[in-house]
This record gives C-alpha cells, sequence and structure tokens, in this order.
C-alpha cells in the first residue's frame, strides 16, 4: 500500500501593486511574488501516524497543472493554506477522476468541511491525531466513511502523541524546518486562523518531547533555522524557561512568535537570547491604543499597548530582533494609520516589520461579524487570503484608501535605506548594553 500526503505550498500575492513592491512575513527568505514554503508539520505528524508497514511519500506542490500525469498512489491526502484551497480542490478532483481516493486535511478543511466534503471521498475535522490511524484501518476494510474527527485535546499525551516524521525531509534543500511546542492560545483575537480553532483549551508539549523532535530534525538537514510552528510560545513562563535551558547545549539557531509579556520577565529574555533565538514576531498589530480596542475577549493587547516601546528596547537589548506585526484595517483605523505605523517603526527602533491587513479567515469570529455586517467582499474569496490582498469592506475608510495607504506603506519601510538606517539603530542599543 502506497499512501502519498501533499502539501500546497507558495501562497501568492494577488494584488500586482503590493507583489512588485515586496511584501514580507517571518517565512520569506528574499521578498518577492511567492511566500517561500516551509515543510507541512502536519502532514508529517500524518505520516507518523501512518502504520510503519506502508510506505508514505510527502509531496510539496505549487501549483496544479492539468496537463502533468498524475504520481500513482494507493490513497491521497491532501492540506492546505486556505489562500491555495482551490488548488487543493483542483488537484483532489483529479484524482477521484482517476479513480484514486482522497482524504482532505487542515485548518481550512476543519472550519470549512461542508465545501471540503465535496471534493474528498473523505475529510479529517480538527487534529489528525485520533483520526487518523481510524481512518487508515476503515481503507484498509474498504469501508473509508466520509468524515473523521480529531482530537482537540490530549494531543500531546499518549498514547495519542507521534514525533513528526522529518526523516521524510532528508535530502530536501531546506534551510528552515518547524517544529511545534504547544497548541492554542488563550488570547483568542478575533482575526487569528491558528492552531487555536482545531482546539479546546491551550495545550503544551512536555520538553523533553520538543527536545526530541529537534534532535531528529537536526538528522536530516545541516544547520537549520528553526521556527517554532506555535500560536503563543512563551505563555507558560514555567515552562519556557525549562524549554530554554534543555536546548542551549544544542547550538541552535531559531525563531518564534510569543506576546508582548514575554518582555516582562528578565530571566526569561537572558535564557532566550542565551538558548540561540535570533528573532522574535509580536503581534503588536495597531500602533495606536483605538485601534487595539476589542480585538481579543478580554482587551489584553489594549491594557499592553503603553508597554510597546520599553518592551521593544528590552528584548533588542539581549540581541534578539523583534519583528513587529501590524495589521492594516481594524475597526477603528482611519486613513491616518499608514503614516502612524511609519512613526511608530521609526520612533521604535524595530529591526524587523511585518505590515498585513486584516483578514476574515473563514470560520473565525471576525469573517463571522463582517459577513452579519454585510462587510464581505464576496461569498468566497479564498484565493484572497493571502494576509495582504483585501477582501472586506474595511470600516473607517474605503477600500480603495486601504489599498492605497498599504502601497504608500510599503514603499516607505519595505527599502534598503529604512532597512540600514533600522539595523543600524538596533546595533546602538545592543552596544550600549555591552
Amino acid at each position: 500500500m502506497r499512501i502519498g500526503l501533499i502539501a500546497m505550498s507558495g501562497v501568492r500575492v494577488r494584488t500586482p501593486e503590493l507583489a512588485a513592491l515586496g511584501v514580507t512575513l517571518p517565512q520569506f527568505v528574499n521578498r518577492g511574488k511567492v511566500i517561500a514554503s516551509l515543510p507541512s508539520l502536519g502532514l508529517l505528524t500524518v505520516a507518523a501516524l501512518t502504520p510503519s508497514e506502508i510506505e508514505v511519500v510527502y509531496r510539496e506542490v505549487q501549483e496544479v497543472n492539468g496537463e502533468e500525469e498524475l504520481e500513482r498512489f494507493d490513497l491521497v491526502g491532501i492540506s492546505s493554506f486556505t489562500a491555495q484551497i482551490d488548488e487543493a480542490y483542483g488537484l483532489a478532483d483529479r484524482y477521484r477522476a482517476a479513480g484514486t481516493p482522497v482524504v482532505l486535511g487542515g485548518l481550512h478543511v476543519s472550519l470549512m468541511p461542508g465545501e471540503a466534503a465535496e471534493h474528498a471521498d473523505s475529510i479529517v475535522v480538527d487534529g489528525a491525531e485520533g483520526a487518523w490511524p481510524r481512518l487508515i484501518e476503515d481503507f484498509r476494510r474498504g469501508e473509508l466513511k466520509p468524515r473523521y474527527e480529531g482530537l482537540r485535546i490530549n494531543v500531546f499525551k499518549p498514547p495519542n502523541y507521534v514525533r513528526p516524521r522529518f526523516d521524510l525531509l532528508r535530502g530536501r534543500p531546506y534551510n528552515r524546518l518547524t517544529v511545534q511546542t504547544s497548541r492554542g492560545c488563550p488570547l483568542n483575537c478575533e482575526f487569528c486562523a491558528a492552531s487555536l480553532r482545531i482546539t479546546s483549551a491551550f495545550q503544551q508539549k512536555p520538553v523533553e518531547l520538543v527536545v526530541s523532535e529537534v534532535q531528529a530534525a537536526l538528522q536530516v538537514t545541516e544547520h537549520p533555522f528553526f521556527e517554532l510552528a506555535d500560536d503563543n510560545t512563551f505563555l507558560n513562563k514555567k515552562w519556557g524557561k525549562e524549554f530554554l535551558r534543555a536546548i542551549a547545549p544544542l547550538d541552535l539557531s531559531w525563531f518564534t512568535e510569543t506576546d508582548i509579556s514575554v518582555a516582562d520577565d528578565d530571566e526569561l529574555l537572558d535564557l532566550i537570547a542565551e538558548s540561540g533565538c535570533r528573532q522574535i514576531l509580536i503581534g503588536l498589530e495597531s500602533p495606536s491604543r483605538e485601534g487595539l480596542d476589542g480585538i481579543d475577549p478580554h482587551n489584553w493587547k489594549f491594557q499592553r499597548s503603553d508597554r510597546y516601546l520599553a518592551a521593544i528596547d528590552k528584548i533588542q537589548s539581549r540581541g534578539v530582533t523583534v519583528n513587529g506585526c501590524f495589521i492594516l484595517g481594524l475597526d477603528n483605523h482611519t486613513p491616518e494609520i499608514f503614516q502612524q505605523v511609519k512613526d511608530f517603526v521609526d520612533r521604535s527602533g524595530l529591526l524587523e516589520v511585518q505590515v498585513t491587513v486584516l483578514t476574515p479567515f473563514p470560520g473565525t469570529p471576525l469573517y463571522e461579524r463582517l459577513r452579519r455586517e454585510g462587510r464581505l467582499l464576496g461569498d468566497t474569496f479564498w484565493d484572497r487570503c493571502t494576509l495582504f490582498d483585501v477582501n472586506f469592506k474595511p470600516k473607517r475608510m474605503s477600500v480603495a484608501e486601504l489599498e492605497r495607504g498599504m502601497r504608500w506603506l510599503f514603499a516607505e519601510i519595505y527599502n534598503e535605506t529604512e532597512f540600514i538606517k533600522r539595523k543600524r539603530h538596533y546595533m546602538e542599543i545592543v552596544k550600549e548594553q555591552l
């Protein structure tokens, strides 16, 4: 038996003017029209959940060419970002037309199961843990069910936990690999379309399992740069310190995402720097306090906004850069927001900046609210869920003003002169601490 696991990768920005300017995400090696891809940790986990006697093949596809001959499998599993789900459906339809059963899974499928079921023999909703082994047993008996529901909790506990099949990446030209230390985030921001949507509660992976995964990943590529595939890595500060002490001897270089409270703990910051962390992405979302009002249920970010500048200085003084993430088009944003972001970037000393547009991903509270308010630009706009293409009507500006402001801001901050200026300022901060 031969199973093909196919990840759709390489999300494309649809707005030509923005693509020409060059947009940035943490995954970028070079800014350009195609977002650099990372291996699908979800499918590597699916591979590990597959009985060892079954041959598993891992593939990545950027575009579906209807003329190319399909690789032959007994069963195909496909996962995709929302922005490429239409291509995933197209590939699934081709395989099914050729007589190969198809299973669809991933975050988009979990949030839009009815839509996905039209293109699959079976779908997996929520995590693969607890679902994929049952699916394989049923398939072997010729009794594949149309839907399987995976676990939303206890995914890192025996017997549910498996170590991803990093060995399937051997020989591939990756310079970045992902490891997950947790799923979920209690902040529950309205717009967030990450792992919290397929979990019932925040789940933390034991430190020894994370270290084991890192060591396994180190066996398949030389000197990889690690990205932690978490919603918020350092929610649990005690766990964080244990984790950092455990990976410090491994001589890693790594990146992660967390919230601004990481700056509250000096010991934690020191350990982050000593363990090889090169950059932390923090969702600042808006430079204005008003812009943050209401984006999370407890207004946590709104209450923290006055600490942003001090926190950035504190983190970067350790030699760890902050990638400050801003979202344009929040309900309280007016056309003044573009200059406000530019001014904050200049004032803050941020070395790296990620600017995205508010995106109502399907299944999120934001999507449901904007749908009720009649503010979505279409019933389905999945190919524009790139974080850079506008697909809704802003509340306090027009779509044209939002797009025009984004182009102006991108040109202002994503250029060599500005980056050199930010880098010089960052080096001065680090020197002051020596």
